[in-house]
This record gives structure tokens, sequence and C-alpha cells, in this order.
């Protein structure tokens, strides 16, 4: 359901005693107990909570956190692939390093812990639903996962990453809808006509904290395919489809 920031300064006037028993549940799903409870707290809180704080009051979002964790999961999974697929090249790594990180699986293990419940919001934010879209579920799990680094080392992250994240691997690579469509427009273009793909936000569309993206994506002089999403990352996922879609039907 999301938290909005009044409902928790409502319930935390006194964080550090209050934060246990607020996030006893939370840390159950994560298999991890934070030592330093406001590392969590920061690694939940969206930034439209900055408009609501009085003067003087610290603003925190999970925005840092994300950063750091983002390179944390980056190298985890990285070291997790060198010694699981030893026989690989670097463009297989990296092509399934693509697809284990990517929105659409993130977004699911971040459904399955529930972390879109504890995400700390505005009330506008709140009650417009902001918590459930799949890039605020993706950047908090991520901000998590820079938490857990923080608050205990490496070693806890990469247990969190592996067990989590990285639990069912071979399923994950072999499910359609993890394909990195990208990825193999970016092979197919090289190999047809020796030159990359490139991709360009045509238009933005909806509210601020529900934007649509019109991407599209050109090769040479010619235009290749459009594709929208509720992020960039999405609406070039859906642009590399559709040429791909195309390219195929021509030259086939």
């Amino acid at each position: 359901m999301g938290w909005s920031i009044e409902r928790v300064k409502r319930l935390f006037s006194r964080r550090r005693q209050a934060a246990p028993s607020r996030f006893s549940e939370l840390e159950r799903k994560l298999g991890y107990c934070f030592a330093n409870s406001d590392i969590l707290v920061e690694a939940l809180t969206h930034r439209s909570t900055l408009g609501e704080l009085k003067p003087g009051e610290p603003g925190i979002t999970y925005e840092r956190l994300e950063f750091l964790g983002d390179s944390v999961l980056a190298l985890v999974t990285t070291d997790f692939l060198l010694r699981n697929f030893p026989e690989e090249n670097e463009g297989q790594l990296t092509q399934k390093k693509s697809l284990l990180v990517s929105q659409t699986v993130l977004t699911k293990k971040a459904e399955a812990i529930g972390l879109k419940d504890h995400v700390i919001l505005s009330e506008n934010a709140f009650r417009g639903g902001v918590h459930g879209q799949d890039s605020i579920q993706t950047a908090v799990l991520e901000a998590v996962i820079g938490g857990i680094y923080l608050d205990g080392g490496l070693e806890e992250a990469r247990r969190f990453i592996e067990e989590t994240i990285l639990d069912e691997v071979d399923v994950t690579l072999e499910h359609s809808d993890h394909i990195n469509y990208k990825s193999h427009l970016q092979e197919y273009t090289q190999r047809k006509f020796r030159t990359y793909p490139r991709y360009r936000i045509r238009s933005t569309t909806g509210p601020e904290h529900d934007k649509i993206f019109l991407v599209e994506v050109r090769a040479g002089h010619g235009l290749l395919g459009r594709g929208r999403g509720k992020s960039k990352k999405d609406a070039e996922q859906m642009a590399a489809k559709e040429a791909l879609k195309e390219l195929r039907r021509v030259h086939n």
C-alpha cells in the first residue's frame, strides 16, 4: 500500500525506537536485519517527500543508495556469471548480465518481496499509486541492496543478491519475457549493415509520476522502429523489438 511521509512522521516521532517493529516484516522477507534502521528508512524514501518537509528538516531520498546498489548488483552479478559460466565469452556474459539486472526481472523480484508496500512517499504520490510503478520498485530494490552493503558489507549484499535475484538464473535466462531486444538488434545491424542502432526520445506524455516515453530507433538514415514504455529503457526495448520484427520480415 505504500507509506505517506505524514503517516511515517506520526508513527515514528521516535524513529530509532519504533523502526524495528515497523520494518520487522520487511526485514524478514529480505532475510536481513539492519543494525542501523536509518539506512533502511533512507532506502525506502521517495524524492516526492522533499516537498513536504518543513524548513530545516533534513531531506533524504533513496537515490544515492540506488546509485550504490546498482554498482554492487553489477559487481556481484558479473562475478556470479564468471564463476558459473566459465565457457562463455564476454559477449554472452554481457547479454546474460543485462537480462538478470533488467527492470523486468528486478520488478518481479521487488514484487515478490512486497517492497511497494513499504515505500515512503508524499501524500500526493501516495494517493497516485507511485509506489506501484515498475521503475520505482526497481529503484527501491537497488537502494535496499546499497543499504545492505553499507550496513553489513559486501558479503551480506552478495548473499542477498544471490538468494533473491540470482536464485533462478536458468529459468530467468530462458524466459521469453526477458529477451534483450536491444542487444539482439545491435548484433543484427552490425552483421547486416555494419552500423549501430541509435535511439532517440520522440515525446513524453502523461503526468510527472506516470510518464509514457515514445522512442524511435534508427540505423544509418533509416527508421527501424518505434516503441512506448513507462521508462526510457522499456521504450527502447519495445522499439528494438519492433525493429527486429520488421527487419526479419524484409531481409529473411
